[in-house]
């Protein structure tokens, strides 16, 4: 039976971490090793001070044998995306190297006090608010899991606050600023160049995630209708329209660009990199920040900052939540109305600016 909280590890009274999962994520190898899949920020460290490769290769075979098995219900009964999946099984391979740490060696054992206790450890290294968060959701998935599976007797995870955690408001260009970046994209001839243009028009135009374009291929774009056919999170697709300069920027580069870059290891990509093989997220948040850069005054974002600007500006525009809801691909509307508080600050700032009673 699973111990009683504070049998085995003291918990945290009151220390109740909220409940958002958000987007991106960290690697883990076959017995749960943290590596990076992304460009690395300081909350990027799963395992917590102390941890080692050797720590997580130490985890007992109850611990690593259930590790595995969440990661393949994730991967194929909950069809998560990539990035999630390694998202969640970073967390709880730093969770099980945490209770393994203070004396645990059989799953059956894992309750409250021990999610508190790993929760608190984390809390006191820095880890932020949305990090914290992202990490209560990932214990509570996998204790439920556990629990289903006949593993824990009850489930810790329920015991954990759910209280959402404060968001802060996304960065995002000015619709000037945006046709600043875009504007000045010419064809200069090279494949390197139409490949840019098109995927930053197509990155504009579209508020598809790095991912989602990256995974493109060339029969998911229709021309004639100016539509892309977007595979998103969770294998969910959606089509997705774009405007005449996206349009044309994509037909310039499959008809002239895409032809002198592409090899045998192509396949059917969209984009491809000078090599020949699928152009990859790093080298579109390179090209992004490359253009940005280039613009005075204009913030310092990646692709996911274009996307983010995308739904601002089409909610600046008139256009309904639902509309970019769907557009953006998100599965509920309280994330898409984030962007209403962006577009109702901005306009109270340019009214602050500009009303002689303000």
């Amino acid at each position: 039976m699973a111990c009683q909280s504070g049998g085995l590890i003291g918990s945290t009274p009151g220390y109740d971490i909220p409940g958002t999962v958000l987007d991106g994520g960290l690697g883990v190898s076959h017995r749960g090793w943290v590596t990076d899949a992304r460009e690395p920020t300081s909350e990027d460290t799963v395992s917590g001070p102390g941890a080692s490769a050797e720590d997580a290769e130490r985890l007992p075979e109850d611990f690593a044998r259930a590790l595995d098995d969440f990661e393949r219900h994730l991967r194929s009964e909950r069809a998560l995306s990539s990035h999630t999946v390694r998202a969640y099984v970073g967390d709880i391979a730093s969770l099980l190297d945490h209770a393994h740490r203070m004396g645990l060696t059989e799953l059956v054992r894992l309750d409250i006090g021990v999610l508190r206790s790993w929760l608190a450890r984390l809390r006191s290294t820095g880890r932020s608010r949305s990090t914290l968060a992202r990490r209560s959701a990932a214990a509570r998935v996998f204790t439920s899991y556990a629990h289903r599976r006949g593993w824990l007797s009850s489930d810790p995870g329920e015991l954990l606050g759910t209280s959402r955690h404060r968001r802060t408001l996304p960065s995002v260009l000015r619709q000037d600023q945006a046709a600043a970046v875009l504007d000045p994209l010419t064809d200069d001839g090279s494949p390197r160049g139409l490949r840019d243009r098109a995927v930053l028009e197509l990155l504009y135009a579209t508020g598809v995630r790095v991912g989602e374009l990256c995974g493109l291929d060339v029969d998911d774009v229709d021309q004639e209708r100016r539509v892309v056919r977007v595979l998103g999170k969770g294998g969910r697709e959606r089509t997705v329209p774009m405007g005449v300069p996206a349009a044309g920027a994509v037909h310039e580069w499959v008809r002239v660009g895409r032809p002198r870059l592409v090899k045998e290891r192509s396949g059917p990509a969209l984009f491809v990199g000078e090599r020949g093989g699928r152009l990859n997220p790093r080298s579109v948040r390179r090209l992004v920040h490359e253009h940005l850069g280039r613009v005075p005054d204009a913030p310092d974002l990646g692709p996911h900052g274009l996307r983010h600007s995308a739904a601002t500006h089409l909610l600046e525009g008139g256009a309904d939540l639902r509309s970019v809801q769907e557009i953006l691909g998100h599965s509920s509307l309280a994330t898409t109305q984030l962007y209403t508080h962006v577009s109702v600050d901005r306009l109270k700032s340019t009214y602050r600016q500009a009303h002689p009673r303000a």
